[in-house]
């Protein structure tokens, strides 16, 4: 009789927490008041900034989790979550706030799961890439009719074909030979795309993220690239065409890993399409020219997806409630993915830390480099790896790693340079003031710190 007084009352709790939220779609002020509500309930383990401004002067806010809250921890990752790029697709947006109330909650209430989410990983969420055109979207509200109305940033423009083109280029590199990570950007690319997209280029040139989402509306699947078709172009279009990255099988389990936690996308059928385990490489889907994903997979150590989260773009305020409680979980398993593979630290014979030092993988054609902290991090799969750290002027070091299923394998590399510092000859030793040596100007190691000022808080 006890564990049954026991259950109803954890179902009673449940239905009164569940409740005790009101779903609802929040315009451009109410994100603000939620962000900051969520910071001033969870001060120590938030932070609210700014990475830059719409067309219209609106902030891009992101709510940050950590235990150490604007700061880098060396070996913690870092992942984010971005959604509402198109501005009519306002269901990622409110499944963010929804997410950033929850875990706030959770970790007030002393959840070990959430607790320790937040003491290893370091959390940057960012509800609304679009302001902009949200507001327009919201203005209108639910419609049929208007069906694309906000889906652009307030110049006209799609956010999600605004990036640079960076898949011309490596698939060149596959053929030919070339870089196969961190492609350089036209040295104009400042112009070339909109204040959203140049703002969010900048936030994840300044961070070391290591996995990240897209949330977008429209179809329910979980997106992985490449997003721009190999095939070439027929009348000005490209043909769909399966066009894996060097990490397809992994992108496959990070996609799987939100389709199976989600409530309803494993199945498959959502919307009329039919998509095998609720996942698709984007360019098998259509191909798309100049996309986020693909951006971050080419130019930073960043590994994303695109979530297509449900089949109406601006779903009615009654259906919200459903549709967190169909992602939560999978929010939750995807943020938790970054914590697999291996990771290290990348340090000289002193122990200095090497900032973008290369780490390659025998077999998997795209590298990831360290941050300025000496540490990295690589997503993999299960299975035993070759793996090579190598930096300008020291020798290569070569290790073979087996990676478990579970926590992220260390594995650390201390490289011995190649050739020797240049150093002035001495003659003698200085004198300073009291006749004393002058010390040795010795530059200090990089230290665990605030970010820098790249993004504006």
């Amino acid at each position: 009789m006890s564990g049954l007084l026991s259950v109803l009352l954890h179902l009673f709790l449940l239905f009164t927490a569940v409740a005790a939220v009101t779903f609802r779609h929040r315009r451009y002020d109410d994100l603000v008041r939620t962000l900051y509500k969520v910071h001033n309930e969870c001060p120590y383990v938030t932070r609210v900034y700014s990475v830059g401004r719409s067309v219209k002067g609106r902030r891009l806010y992101v709510l940050e989790f950590s235990d150490h809250p604007g700061v880098h921890e060396p070996l913690e990752p870092e992942v984010k979550y971005v959604g509402n790029m198109h501005g009519n697709e306002v269901l990622g947006r409110e499944l963010l706030l929804q997410l950033s109330e929850f875990l706030c909650e959770e970790f007030r209430s002393g959840n070990q799961r959430i607790v320790r989410l937040l003491e290893s990983t370091r959390i940057h969420i960012m509800p609304s890439m679009n302001p902009d055109g949200y507001e327009v979207a919201a203005a209108q509200g639910p419609s049929i009719s208007g069906f694309l109305v906000g889906r652009n940033n307030a110049n006209g423009v799609d956010l999600n074909r605004n990036f640079p083109d960076l898949n011309t280029y490596i698939y060149y590199n596959e053929k030919n030979g070339g870089p196969n990570h961190h492609l350089p950007l036209p040295d104009n690319w400042k112009s070339q795309v909109e204040p959203e997209t140049r703002a969010v280029i900048q936030w994840i040139r300044a961070f070391n993220f290591v996995l990240s989402a897209n949330l977008h509306g429209g179809a329910v699947v979980a997106n992985y690239p490449y997003d721009k078709s190999l095939e070439h172009p027929v009348r000005g279009f490209r043909p769909t065409a399966n066009t894996p990255t060097p990490d397809d099988k992994l992108f496959q389990k990070l996609a799987k890993v939100y389709s199976y936690a989600h409530g309803w996308m494993y199945q498959g059928w959502n919307c009329g399409d039919y998509f095998p385990d609720g996942i698709t490489n984007g360019a098998s889907w259509y191909s798309l020219s100049k996309g986020m994903q693909d951006f971050n997979y080419l130019h930073t150590n960043c590994f994303e997806i695109t979530l297509e989260l449900s089949c109406d773009k601006f779903p009615r305020q009654e259906e919200l409630q459903r549709e967190w409680l169909g992602n939560r979980e999978a929010l939750i398993q995807f943020l938790e993915q970054v914590h697999q593979g291996i990771k290290g630290m990348v340090l000289d014979e002193n122990n200095n830390h090497l900032s973008e030092a290369v780490i390659s993988v025998s077999g998997i054609n795209h590298d990831v480099t360290s941050g300025v902290h000496g540490d990295y991090f690589r997503l993999l799969l299960p299975g035993t790896y070759t793996v090579t750290a190598t930096a300008p002027g020291f020798h290569p070091e070569t290790v073979s790693v087996t990676v478990g299923p579970g926590e992220p394998k260390l594995v650390n590399f201390q490289l011995k340079r190649s050739t020797p510092r240049v150093t002035p000859t001495r003659r003698a030793p200085s004198a300073g003031p009291g006749g004393g040596l002058l010390a040795k100007n010795v530059p200090p190691r990089a230290a665990k710190g605030r970010d820098s000022g790249r993004v504006t808080a």
